[in-house]
């Protein structure tokens, strides 16, 4: 034992009486590169849309103007006639039905007489007229679309039509109305169209999914981005209440945080089906993958040892450059001396997550078997369990900032976003929580589970 000792103390101070000295670890070179694959998990946002009746009347409006039927045909059934709008229309809630009210005026003529005999025994009579028509609309959302499906309920006349016969007048509403069958269906059809075409979902919702599927920034310190791939869309009937028509909308995605360069978007219009269902759940489900390269990921680690030393006596080494990479279910952490012992040594180790303290730690952390059998023979003092565990302190670092500044990021599209002109996104998160880490051969991928809610209205559509 006396020996052993003497021995150790005598290898102890040749270390220390040499000069700077050159470390040739064998470097434990990384896994053959493959396509960047890990596990995918599928989120769910809820996102209730509430639309305003206000804004389907607007709309309405620009679609439906001017001549809104009209009959030249006189020989068929002795009657001609032009129907115009002539103010704008007005929408609302009628017990669970969206009533509608058209003003309108008509410009009918009306023959009367005969032509037995080959003799054209006919006289003509004309009218100008104008009233309201009342119609009551179910409503459905089908393909994309609101549809009604719309019932007159009535027609009033501001006065009633007359004409003189035998030289007295004659109310003739009797004659006019049977006329009104046809433009019964015709105005019906001219509602249900021109609200259909106000409320064809598609190109907005589309356009809105495209705007929050464009990879945004969360953090210009990390570079991290949030990019969201839509897999499938669903929505529930349509209901009326009050003075508006909502409906519970459901995206089906995946969401991922990437850091570095900003990512390519993964939309494709072409590809987004909407399925109906008949409920949805209450809340957000969000289950974000944090995707790291190494590259990435080994520029953050250096700025964590920037201007930190590491001593053992009078011997002195600081690290200027790390390298990470993974290596046999392992992250192999490649730390570039220079001090009392210049070159590379490297580290290996699994990566832990602490969900009491959020920090990121290296579990097993030791000098990789190439790097501490040169240790052993060049720099024992280095390959000291004080050294490495110093190392390994500075290998663990706090992720809440960056959960707390990720949340932060995300409610800020949750506070009267406006992805588009009349869409408003409001809503609320939980805590985020950290799920597990994946390594894969060129990231370290991080997934977190978010939760809360989120509310999506149109108020005033152009």
């Amino acid at each position: 034992m006396k020996h052993l000792a003497f021995i150790l103390c005598f290898a102890f101070l040749l270390s220390g009486c040499s000069s700077t000295q050159k470390i040739n670890a064998l470097k434990p070179e990384p896994d053959n590169a493959a396509p960047l694959a890990y596990e995918t998990a599928v989120s769910y946002l809820n996102l209730p849309v509430s639309i305003k009746l206000k804004d389907i009347e607007n709309q309405a409006n620009k679609y439906m103007t001017g001549l809104i039927y009209e009959d030249n045909k006189i020989e068929d059934d002795d009657i001609e006639m032009k129907i115009w709008k002539l103010a704008p229309l007005t929408i609302s809630n009628d017990n669970g039905k969206i009533k509608t009210v058209l003003p309108l005026k008509a410009f009918i003529r009306y023959r009367i007489g005969t032509d037995k005999l080959g003799v054209d025994m006919y006289s003509t009579r004309e009218f100008n007229l104008n009233g309201k028509v009342a119609l009551l609309s179910g409503v459905n959302l089908t393909n994309w679309k609101l549809n009604t499906t719309t019932s007159l309920q009535s027609l009033d006349w501001n006065e009633s039509p007359t004409t003189t016969i035998m030289g007295k007048q004659v109310a003739i509403t009797y004659l006019v109305n049977p006329a009104i069958k046809l433009f019964k269906s015709k105005i019906e059809k001219s509602i249900d169209e021109s609200i259909s075409k106000s409320m064809d979902f598609k190109p907005n919702v589309l356009d809105a999914l495209e705007k929050i599927c464009t990879p945004f920034e969360m953090s210009e310190t990390y570079q991290s981005w949030l990019r969201i791939v839509p897999l499938e869309l669903y929505t529930t009937n349509s209901k009326l209440s009050k003075d508006a028509i909502s409906m519970q909308m459901g995206l089906k995605c995946n969401m991922e945080t990437l850091i570095g360069q900003k990512p390519a978007p993964k939309f494709d219009r072409s590809k987004i089906v909407l399925k109906p269902v008949s409920s949805m759940p209450d809340h957000v489900t969000a289950n974000i993958v944090a995707v790291s390269t190494y590259e990435d990921a080994s520029k953050i680690m250096t700025k964590n040892f920037a201007g930190q030393e590491f001593a053992s006596g009078k011997r002195k080494v600081t690290v200027q450059n790390v390298n990470i990479w993974h290596k046999s279910g392992k992250m192999v952490i490649a730390l570039d001396l220079l001090g009392s012992i210049n070159g590379t040594i490297y580290l290996a180790g699994f990566p832990q997550y602490n969900a009491d303290t959020k920090e990121i730690y290296f579990d097993q952390l030791d000098y990789a078997i190439e790097t501490k059998s040169t240790l052993m023979r060049t720099a024992s003092w280095l390959a000291q369990g004080y050294i490495l565990r110093k190392m390994q302190e500075s290998c663990r670092y706090s992720i809440k900032p960056n959960l707390d500044e990720g949340k932060q990021n995300i409610l800020q599209y949750m506070k009267n976003y406006s992805p588009m002109p009349g869409v408003f996104v409001n809503g609320k998160m939980n805590d985020i929580e950290f799920q597990k880490i994946q390594l894969t051969n060129k990231a370290i991928v991080a997934f977190v589970k978010v939760d809360g809610d989120v509310n999506v209205t149109i108020d005033g559509l152009k």
